[in-house]
């Protein structure tokens, strides 16, 4: 049976990828890793050499529990993801491996726990397998349309890394496009207050007052797609299903 590992910054997107696992690809095994201080960490210093190990050591675990390719749903450290891999054709590894407390949790057929099953110490090898992330499918996506982009997002750790990689995206795709960064950063208070709805109304009526003029948005975080369904007709993109979707690909 074939197996899709997740590396999350936040207990909530476990349900949301379990249930995009179980319509895209029913019977795949899936194992679900929870590391919070990740994304805490990189919002307060920046995605440093440091937390990049931390990163390629939780992928590390994934990918000794069983994942043939592994998802990471945060878009602040998607960068540093990839980079760990040696399947993407960039350098892995980092300098460091001071690793934060991590969490698991168990999607089909269990999950990966504790900071043991790292495939090295400091300056670790990268990991073998396909490493996709979360947002490289929307970025691509958003690109080909062309035109203006709007660049929402929610916590502003995420503006840069997002804003570079779909520029990369438009390079490769000899793409013209002018994007613009129109952050919400009051809605992720809603969010850490575990108050959900009210997250994705902001993140919608933001949306709603900004759209005009531009050709698509981009709902730069995973944890902003469900505002998606508040905002009929409107040009949004978001990254969950493009990128379970991606993941799918690569095992096959």
């Amino acid at each position: 049976m074939s197996t899709i590992g997740f590396l999350h910054t936040a207990e909530v997107h476990v349900a949301t990828f379990q249930r995009l696992v179980e319509e895209l690809a029913p019977g795949c095994d899936t194992r679900h890793l929870v590391d919070a201080s990740l994304l805490a960490d990189a919002r307060a210093s920046g995605v440093t050499s440091a937390i990049a190990e931390r990163v390629r050591a939780r992928l590390a675990e994934l990918e000794s529990d069983g994942a043939e390719v592994i998802v990471c749903t945060c878009s602040t450290i998607g960068a540093a993801a990839e980079e760990a891999s040696e399947m993407t054709g960039r350098p892995g590894g980092a300098s460091r491996e001071p690793s934060g407390p991590s969490r698991a949790s168990g999607g089909t057929g269990g999950a990966s726990g504790g900071t043991g099953g790292a495939s090295g110490g400091p300056g670790g090898a990268a990991v073998r397998v396909p490493v996709v992330r979360v947002d490289r499918p929307m970025a691509d996506a958003a690109v080909t349309r062309g035109g203006r982009i709007a660049v929402v997002v929610a916590v502003a750790s995420t503006t840069e890394p997002t804003m570079a990689l779909l520029r990369e995206s438009a390079t490769a795709a000899n793409a013209q496009v002018d994007l613009v960064a129109v952050p919400c950063l009051g809605a992720w208070r809603h969010f850490e207050a575990g108050e959900i709805e009210r997250y994705h109304d902001e993140i919608a009526e933001h949306v709603r007052a900004v759209a005009d003029g531009f050709d698509v948005v981009v709902l730069a975080q995973a944890s902003m797609s469900p505002a998606a369904e508040r905002l009929p007709g409107l040009p949004v993109l978001t990254s969950p299903r493009a990128a379970v979707a991606a993941a799918v690909t690569r095992l096959h």
